[in-house]
């Protein structure tokens, strides 16, 4: 059976109604990284960074699976498919798909802001500024800030280094170390990039480019992989 695992980002959340946060000017919904998204503005204004991430948590668990998502949760059928994703939603698993790395964390878990490893599923869509983990220090979004290392990328480099086929999906491939994946792939392996701006993205010739939003760009992946 093929092995397939397919890199995921912002672009096929968009498509379920989640913005990708950073927009073009620089900002997420109106903030700088450096107001949300860094080990820092946790220690300046801790308020404000968990106010921002109760609010995209409430997003995350507003918008549904879209048909990309359920595509590839049903490839499972007829390949070993895993997921390595960018994005912090949940989408990938509600859609059906069984093995999923996240790669920045989880927006629908929290985690101790003294020590990473202890971490938690969240009940409901918020996370109260008085909320503690079992080391008394205070929760904060199971989310890797810029600055922070990620965790996950020596797994994720194994995982497509063992891949028959490399599918990616919805990303520039501009977000560091994550973009490095492409270039873990062993020799021989086929490589699909699905995104709009797909011909505009500069990587190795070999890469089969469909320039398509996710939920059109995978109904080609039958043809081009075979079962």
């Amino acid at each position: 059976m093929k092995k397939i695992v397919v890199f995921t980002g912002a672009g096929i959340s968009v498509e379920s109604g989640l913005p990708t946060f950073r927009g073009a000017d620089g900002l997420w919904e109106g903030y700088g990284i450096e107001e949300v998204a860094t080990p820092e503005a946790w220690q300046r204004n801790p308020e404000l960074v968990q106010r921002f991430y109760n609010m995209r948590r409430k997003d995350c668990i507003r918008v549904e699976p879209n048909a990309a998502h359920r595509y590839l949760a049903n490839m499972e059928k007829d390949f070993d498919v895993q997921i390595i994703t960018q994005n912090i939603d949940d989408l990938h698993e509600r859609a059906g798909s069984s093995n999923v790395l996240h790669l920045h964390g989880q927006i629908r878990k929290s985690q101790s802001s003294k020590n990473p490893n202890l971490v938690y599923d969240i009940e409901g869509d918020e996370i109260a500024m008085d909320a503690t983990c079992e080391l008394g220090s205070p929760l904060r979004p199971h989310v890797v800030w810029f600055g922070e290392a990620v965790p996950n990328m020596v797994e994720a480099s194994r995982l497509v280094r063992d891949a028959d086929v490399f599918i990616i999906i919805g990303t520039s491939l501009q977000v560091y170390p994550a973009a490095n994946l492409l270039f873990d792939c062993k020799p021989g392996c086929q490589i699909i990039l699905i995104d709009p701006n797909a011909k505009q993205v500069a990587i190795p010739a070999n890469v089969h480019k469909i320039a398509e939003s996710a939920s059109k760009g995978v109904i080609y992946l039958a043809e081009i992989i075979g079962k």
